[in-house]
This record gives structure tokens, C-alpha cells and sequence, in this order.
């Protein structure tokens, strides 16, 4: 099937939305790849420079949340936000459809998310403050006692394996999306798509 002219695609993302996404993609991918070379003892040995890794993963870490906030400059990242953080019936049907594992298009009715987006967005977002406190815990020790550090280093290594296999389920479903990796990466979407991913999109 040939894709309709550039002019005939309906607009899904600002450029600014598509940066905020691909600077904490890439943050996270940093995050993450660092913390690996932390814990698994075959890629520290193979990367060395333990020092050095361990910066790169706190530097990081610290810097993840500053996309969003860069993001928040943007009137059409704040719409979107307003729209994840926003549930409705169809959010409970689309959850319900999944859970019966029915994949017609009309049991998963979508605004311009659907309701699994907005569930990883909120956990994402939630996990990712939660393990900004705990990791400054564990590298700022002299300001906190003993429990502090136990218990957040237990929620850190805990957490960041949970993410890590969120992540793994959230780039799996992307994979299966060549139409939605467009949208993020172009700004626009086959109107086709649009309306069968997300018919109440643009009612």
C-alpha cells in the first residue's frame, strides 16, 4: 500500500514532543546500560573504568528528568499531558479488551492514547522519581543514616530491574508499530491508521 503525500498525514507530535521523547530515550538508554555494567559482572569486567561508569550512570540519572521539564516550554507537550493524565470509559473498555485478550478494533476504542500508554507513562514517570530519590541517597550517604541508605538501595536495584523489563515490553510493542515509531519520529501518521489505533482521537 502506498503511504498518502506528507500533506495528506495527520499531525501527531511537535517537533519539541519528539525531542523530549528521544532525549529521555536516550538517557534512559545511558541509565540503564551503565547500571548493567554496575551489576553484571561479565559486562564490568568487559567495560572496565569502574569509576567512570559509576558517574556516567549518576550524571545520567540526574539529568533524566530535565527533557520533561525542557518539554514543558511546549503548549502541545502540556496538551498531551493533560490528555494522559485524563481517563474515561472507553480507557476502562480499552483495559477490559485487553485483559480478554480481544484484539478487534472496536473493543479498543482511543483518544489520542490509548490506555496502556497511559498507564506506562504514569508508572514511567512515577519510577523514575522514585529512583532519582534513591539513587541521590545512595550517592550522597554522609546525609543520611543508615536505614535511608539500606532501604533505598534495596528499592533502586529492585526498581530498576522492574523498568528495565517495562522498557523491554515497551520498545517489544513499538517493534510491532511501524506506523507509530513513524509518528514519533515524523510528527505524522497515516489518517488510516489514526482512525483505527484511535477513533476518538479526532471526533
Amino acid at each position: 500500500m502506498t503511504r498518502p503525500p506528507e500533506a495528506a498525514r495527520v499531525r501527531r507530535f511537535s517537533l519539541g514532543e519528539r525531542w523530549v521523547h528521544r532525549g529521555t530515550a536516550w538517557l534512559m538508554v545511558v541509565c540503564v546500560l551503565s547500571a548493567a555494567c554496575l551489576y553484571v559482572p561479565q559486562l564490568a569486567e568487559l567495560v572496565g573504568r569502574r569509576a567512570l561508569v559509576v558517574d556516567v550512570h549518576k550524571w545520567s540519572g540526574v539529568l533524566l528528568p530535565v527533557p520533561f521539564l525542557a518539554g514543558l516550554a511546549s503548549r502541545a507537550f502540556r496538551a498531551d499531558l493533560r490528555l494522559l493524565n485524563r481517563y474515561g470509559a472507553h480507557d476502562r473498555r480499552w483495559l477490559s479488551a485487553v485483559r480478554r485478550r480481544d484484539p478487534r478494533p472496536a473493543a479498543r476504542w482511543a483518544g489520542k492514547f490509548n490506555a496502556g500508554q497511559k498507564v506506562y507513562a504514569a508508572w514511567v514517570g512515577g519510577a523514575v522519581l522514585v529512583m532519582l530519590g534513591t539513587g541521590l541517597v545512595m550517592w550522597r550517604t554522609e546525609l543520611f543514616p543508615l536505614l535511608w541508605r539500606t532501604s533505598s538501595t534495596f528499592v533502586h536495584d529492585w526498581l530498576a530491574l522492574t523498568l528495565g523489563l517495562v522498557l523491554l515490553g515497551h520498545i517489544a510493542l513499538a517493534l510491532r508499530d511501524p506506523e507509530a515509531r513513524r509518528g514519533m519520529r515524523t510528527g505524522s501518521v497515516d489518517p488510516e491508521w489514526a482512525d483505527r489505533e484511535h477513533p476518538l482521537w479526532r471526533r
